[in-house]
């Protein structure tokens, strides 16, 4: 998936992996009695988002979000399998220990137990969800050993013959030991990143080069309407013979996949129109076939369906979970159309061939002819899976190069997210810390909100829409540096034409100022900022980090001589400084240039040298300046959302009548609420 991810940072409502911070701690936001503050632990707060507009749609839409809202949480064991094996087993071990404890809930032990339970629904895992690594329990092997054997026999999910004693044995190294299973997804340089990454969509035994042989294999070189290769299977070895593992009904994940097709079929028989209806059956086909042909017709008929006002993403889509880019994991977005602020995304993507043909790329690299770009602003009203809780802000699909080239795609900025976001971040004190000047703090003030939501829809309509790859080029060739490359496209393209004359002239930025805003706040994140989700001494390893510092040491490298940009101290303290904004602007350009022909030619050693070389190494010393200045400000670095309960309101006969919306759960009562009531998988999907 082409997603737009945010950061919770700085007191800025900032987009594209940018900044965002939370209110001080005694303080929570709210408007018209609405708390958007919930819960904060660890690095993390939780915030509740808003679905302005629900009860002004019409019974058969409400209906309908209803359905899709239920699909949406079906798959959640999914992801948490996909992210790692033992997943199902800690977090079922956990809950059960949480609702049966007997001892004494003051002590430091049974703390940091519900900081860790919390955490590990966040990630949906054992895993950083956005830095990749192990966290590690801050109880004692010894507490959660007790804990464990203190629970009724048959609230312990041990495997089929396995005592008790062997089962902690199984999963208390998988908890505390930091060697084992250490990154969800590896990304480093010249190691095996199949074997290195503890997720779970490769079996025992099966190496990097193994995956890159049997998918190669299957590839026609000649082929113009590619299938996703193994885009929805698990690759595992039987009897010494590599084998896929189909994601789909009577193969892995049945279970649940039936239940999300349940609550897809009650959503169809409610449906706006027949498009609504296509996309609904062939979405269903594809899950019960797993066939990727047929997914792909899917994916067409949903880029098609451009009338109805709701819509959803159900299913295997992203693929940053994966070291290869290939795999996909589970995940669903409800939403409906925001129809007065989509006719600014419409004004953009009408204008779409405009931009394509004006691009600073080779033309070779451009699309001769824009086809079916569609934009639109939307209110989301569920999130599941690997959208839940942590989200994106903008999405563009679907994936495939040919689907997007011949057919279209769909891009969406998820305003209410947006705005949660943005009432959550008041207040925080960041700004004040790391931005240069009373210049730089007007420019924020005064365009920072308009200019990230533009960045956000130049980079999910133009961005990801734009370009094309050579006749013959393999759309997997780039590898594990794909992601980060096509994050740096997208991110690139809108940096590219905020300032540009044409977005004054169609009414879409205030003035030819405006995009000042968004050229500094990128590059202070690049550069500096973002360097607070970093732990000491680690290098960038998620995607859309290493996509920023890429294109932000790139340009802060080649403008040196001219001094484009700077790095200036005062008290002691590191400031980003932007000198020419203008020559920014060209070093943007020059830099799409480069990434778009890396992307159209296949270029892997072009692609590995500009990431390594920009992406992925960290100043020490203004690393450990940042994470100081950070950890005074006593912000949280990420955030994430719950949401809100739908209930169908039914009459005497058993019609539906209404559709309820309320926003009074809490995120632990959310969390065993969808223990219960949605989790079907086996503990081991194996």
């Amino acid at each position: 998936m082409k997603k737009t991810i945010v950061m919770a940072i700085t007191g800025l409502s900032v987009i594209l992996g940018g900044c965002k911070s939370e209110k001080p701690k005694d303080t929570v936001a709210q408007e018209d009695n609405f708390t958007y503050e919930v819960d904060a632990f660890a690095d993390l707060q939780i915030l509740r988002y808003k679905v302005p507009e629900f009860e002004s749609l019409s019974l058969q839409q409400k209906e309908m979000i209803y359905y899709l809202s239920q699909a949406a949480i079906e798959g959640r064991d999914i992801l948490f399998d996909q992210n790692n094996k033992y997943n199902l087993a800690i977090r079922r071990t956990l809950e059960a220990i949480y609702e049966n404890y007997q001892g004494e809930k003051t002590s430091n032990d049974y703390k940091e137990f519900e900081v860790y339970l919390k955490r590990v629904w966040f990630s949906n895992g054992i895993h950083h969800h956005y830095g990749e690594e192990k966290f590690l329990p801050g109880f004692s092997k010894e507490f959660f050993e007790t804990q464990v054997k203190a629970l009724p026999a048959d609230k312990v999910p041990v495997k089929a013959g396995q005592s008790i004693d062997d089962f902690f044995k199984m999963i208390e190294p998988v908890m505390f030991d930091p060697g084992v299973m250490a990154k969800k997804v590896n990304q480093a340089d010249g190691v095996d990143l199949i074997k290195t990454s503890a997720n779970n969509y490769y079996g025992e035994g099966v190496s990097q080069n193994e995956v890159e042989t049997f998918y190669a294999k299957m590839k026609n070189p000649n082929d113009t309407t590619p299938i996703m290769f193994g885009m929805n299977s698990r690759l595992v070895k039987e009897n010494g013979q590599l084998v896929e593992k189909v994601w789909k009904v009577g193969g892995l994940y049945s279970p649940a996949i039936e239940r999300v097709i349940g609550w897809l079929e009650k959503a169809k028989a409610v449906a706006e129109n027949d498009a609504q209806k296509k996309v609904i059956d062939k979405l269903v086909s594809f899950y019960t076939t797993g066939d990727l042909k047929t997914f792909d017709n899917y994916a067409i008929a949903w880029v098609q369906d451009s009338l109805s006002r709701v819509d959803f993403v159900n299913g295997f889509t992203e693929s940053y979970g994966d070291p290869l880019g290939m795999k996909a994991s589970w995940e669903s977005v409800v939403n409906f159309k925001n129809v007065e602020a989509t006719k600014r995304t419409e004004t953009i993507s009408s204008n779409a061939q405009w931009f394509e043909d004006n691009s600073p790329v080779n033309p070779r690299f451009r699309k001769e002819k824009v086809k079916g770009v569609t934009a639109k602003v939307i209110t989301v009203a569920q999130l599941g899976g690997d959208c839940y809780p942590s989200t994106p802000i903008g999405i563009n699909l679907p994936n495939s190069n040919w689907i997007r080239k011949d057919y279209g795609s769909k891009s969406v900025t998820i305003e209410n997210i947006m705005e949660a976001y943005d009432k959550a971040a008041e207040h925080s004190g960041f700004s004040e810390e790391f931005v240069w000047s009373k210049t730089e703090l007007d420019l924020l003030h005064n365009y920072g909100f308009i200019t990230d939501i533009l960045h956000t829809d130049l980079h999910e309509i133009l961005g990801h829409g734009s370009g094309q790859l050579l006749p013959g080029v393999d759309p997997d060739a780039l590898k594990a540096y794909g992601s980060t490359i096509e994050e740096a496209r997208a991110d690139l393209f809108g940096l590219y034409y905020l300032p540009d004359a044409k977005l004054v002239e169609l009414g879409i930025t205030p003035d030819a100022e405006a995009y000042k805003a968004e050229y500094y706040r990128f590059m202070m994140n690049g550069l500096m900022t973002q360097l607070t989700r970093i732990e000491p001494g680690k290098n960038v390893e998620e995607a859309h980090m290493r996509n920023r510092q890429l294109i932000a040491r790139w340009t802060y490298e080649k403008g040196k001589a001219e001094n484009v940009v700077e790095f200036k101290e005062r008290d002691g303290k590191t400031f980003v400084v932007v000198n020419d904004y203008a020559k920014l602007r060209n070093l943007f350009g020059q830099l799409l240039a480069e990434i778009q022909r890396v992307k159209s030619e296949g270029d892997f050693n072009g692609a590995k040298n500009l990431v390594e070389n920009f992406g992925v190494k960290v100043d020490p010393k203004l690393h450990n300046e940042v994470l100081a200045r950070y950890k005074a400000l006593n912000l949280k670095p990420y955030k994430g959302f719950i949401n809100p309960v739908y209930e169908l309101v039914k009459d005497k006969d058993g019609k539906v009548t209404d559709v309820k919306i309320s926003y009074t759960e809490g995120y632990t009562e959310q969390m065993l609420r969808y223990a219960k009531e949605f989790s079907i998988l086996p503990t081991y999907n194996d």
